[in-house]
């Protein structure tokens, strides 16, 4: 099953999803540069100096600005705003997604996780997404993964941070955490139509249509 295969498939799925009322949705809250996502909560203080285990931001930036290449624009800004919010994080996800929505939506998407002691591993992700209009696109996404005990922790599912949602320079980013785990998606472009709408993400070892 290649990327390219479940990004055309999504948006044909995706036109199924006008069946829900669109009085079911509640729209998400975004928060622009000059107005600042809510405090952290319950997390513990961000950590901005980088050890064995965390990415410090110049070493998040130079992966961003190679991932991203001439769109990268406007992402030291976005990761600052992270590395503020929850510090730094134990490894980061680079990949690619596609999104369809008309009304509600779905999201799929693949790529690898790095972390500096515990190796790479591939993952795969979906979920359910709320939006205001309809189509499909494809984003590249760079997502900051906090709190990981272990590389295969992160295959469950996360829900989103009310009000983590935050736009600028082209980027968007939100928040999704479980069990104490947070994972912070970055998508550029075309991506933020849906970046500020997710529901909720499922982390799998294998690539699924279901999104639930």
């Amino acid at each position: 099953m290649t990327f390219a295969s479940r990004l055309a498939a999504v948006t044909f799925a995706a036109l199924i999803c006008w069946t829900v009322p669109a009085s079911a949705q509640q729209p998400p809250t975004a928060y622009s540069a000059q107005q600042p996502p809510p405090g952290p909560g319950p997390y513990p203080p961000p950590q901005r100096q980088p050890g064995p285990e965390t990415f410090g931001p110049e070493e998040l930036v130079s992966a961003g600005h190679k991932f991203f290449g001439n769109v990268s624009r406007g992402l030291a800004s976005v990761i600052e705003r992270a590395v503020s919010q929850w510090g730094l994080p134990n490894g980061y996800v680079l990949g690619e997604e596609g999104s369809g929505a008309f009304v509600a939506g779905l999201r799929y998407g693949e790529g690898t996780l790095y972390t500096k002691n515990a190796g790479d591993l591939r993952v795969y992700w979906q979920g359910p997404s709320v939006g205001f209009d309809w189509g499909g696109d494809g984003a590249r996404t760079m997502t900051l993964v906090y709190n990981l005990p272990a590389t295969n922790a992160i295959y469950q599912r996360f829900v989103g941070i009310d009000g983590s949602a935050y736009i600028v320079g082209g980027f968007g980013m939100t928040a999704l955490t479980a069990n104490n785990i947070v994972l912070v998606p970055i998508r550029s472009g075309i991506g933020l139509r849906l970046g500020a709408n997710v529901g909720y993400l499922k982390y799998t070892p294998r690539a699924t249509w279901n999104p639930f």
